[in-house]
């Protein structure tokens, strides 16, 4: 950009060139001052002090910081969407596997309705494009071009900061001086969605652990994911699920440690921006080996077929006979709740399950809580007792009924095409500006006198 605008000769601007080029596969002086300084001196002692000296004209490290930031950034948030994608689509193949088998859901722990695995999945899958959408937002924050705003003011140099933002691959310029080397909402914005993110899979992951618990007994977990007890030889223990959980929490504590950092900062550059940076690469790290290992085990975890006995002893048919009771016998869902509620005391009372209810039964707690005179079908409060039944009769936009599955994972496939073709449009997008300053400084470091025009865009 300095030998298109003419700030610098054309000849000691393609000296520079080629001393650049040459630093790529060199090692650096750890003894400079910080990176910055060690690229100068290594070109300054290459091209000599009168040509080398140019190279800093129009920056500061302020707005180089901030620049190469954005631009490593934007790389990796790159890989963790392409990882995200791919812990979705491991999650939606083995959805496709268990449309037909049924488990409890919970509701604090309790034993609450059935619903098919398949759908238990697809509610994470649905939760992955929401963190999704938020890392593909914060990146069209992140892919601006701070670069020229120097250390807070610009500069008086005729620089062209929309061309040097174009041959990085940025989107646009940050425009305004104070705000490109003062801000770092950027690194809070993806932070932000990272703690989302990691909070998602530590939820999951802390279904996986309570579900293989042998009073749960929903899924066994595959045995390259768990150790066994140094004294208890029984013992199967989630403990890579368990690391999981608790990486989430480093991941929440970046997150506040960076607001707090910043919080109270005076406008334009500080040195505590430094501080903020490896939270940054620290929580990217801890998600993709998250997501990583999510992806292989997700496939690899078996579902228990038995749950007639606890979907009965758990009562967990309870609300649909609430609710046949209002469709079929025009019982009011006020009274029909308590109804059945009163059975399912009784039951209990009784030491009997769900399996144990009657029609005569049901009809003496109808009477005495509710003053209500029923005469239920038998059949009726048989398919209360069918979890398998049950699931089948959720066909509404959203439900566990196999029907209903297989609509949403049709939606989620597609969604994930569009997802995936966007991100991978971006990658391609920064791969071609790569390749294209390389191009560009190639073409100058051999260049003896300024290019025509055309040669410079092209």
């Amino acid at each position: 950009m300095l030998m298109e605008q003419k700030i610098i000769q054309w000849q000691d601007g393609a000296s520079i060139l080629k001393v650049l080029q040459k630093l790529s596969n060199v090692k650096l002086d750890p003894s400079a001052e910080d990176v910055h300084m060690a690229v100068e001196e290594a070109v300054l002692k290459d091209a000599g002090p009168e040509v080398g000296g140019n190279l800093h004209i129009a920056k500061s490290r302020n707005d180089q910081v901030a620049t190469a930031i954005r631009m490593q950034l934007r790389k990796e948030l790159v890989a963790l969407m392409l990882q995200v994608l791919q812990m979705q689509e491991s999650l939606l193949e083995t959805a496709c596997k268990h449309v037909d088998t049924v488990i409890l859901e919970y509701t604090h722990l309790q034993a609450a309705q059935p619903v098919t695995f398949a759908h238990y999945l697809l509610s994470h899958v649905q939760a992955l494009g929401r963190d999704l959408d938020r890392l593909l937002g914060a990146y069209d924050r992140v892919n601006l071009c701070p670069l020229g705003a120097g250390a807070l003011a610009t500069t008086s140099l005729p620089i062209n900061r929309k061309r040097t933002a174009e041959l990085l691959g940025f989107n646009s310029v940050l425009a305004n001086s104070i705000d490109a080397v003062g801000s770092r909402d950027f690194i809070l914005e993806t932070q932000s969605a990272l703690t989302l993110l990691a909070l998602n899979l530590s939820r999951l992951a802390e279904d996986l652990i309570v579900w293989s618990s042998q009073e749960f007994s929903t899924i066994e977990l595959p045995d390259d994911f768990t150790s066994t007890s140094s004294i208890m030889p029984q013992k199967k223990n989630p403990e890579v699920l368990e690391v999981i959980r608790a990486r989430a929490s480093d991941a929440l504590g970046d997150f506040t440690a960076s607001t707090a950092a910043l919080k109270s900062l005076p406008t334009t550059y500080n040195l505590d921006f430094q501080e903020i940076t490896p939270k940054l690469w620290a929580s990217m790290d801890n998600l993709a080996g998250s997501l990583s290992i999510f992806t292989k085990l997700v496939p690899n975890l078996k579902v228990s077929s038995n749950v007639e006995s606890k979907a009965a002893a758990g009562f967990v048919g309870a609300t649909e006979l609430a609710n046949t009771l209002v469709r079929k016998y025009n019982v009011a869902f006020r009274t029909s709740h308590k109804i059945v509620g009163a059975l399912v005391k009784s039951l209990i009372d009784s030491k009997k399950t769900f399996l144990d209810a009657t029609p005569e039964l049901l009809q003496k707690v109808a009477l005495e809580v509710a003053g209500v005179k029923l005469s239920v079908k038998m059949e009726d409060i048989v398919e209360c007792t069918n979890p398998l039944k049950i699931v089948e009769t959720h066909k509404i936009l959203g439900g566990p009924s196999p029907v209903e599955v297989k609509r949403a994972i049709k939606t989620s496939k597609k969604n994930m095409t569009d997802a995936k073709n966007s991100i991978v449009k971006l990658k391609r997008n920064l791969a071609d500006a790569e390749r294209n300053l390389n191009r560009i400084v190639e073409s100058y470091a051999l260049s003896g006198s300024p290019l025509k025009t055309q040669d410079l865009k092209t």
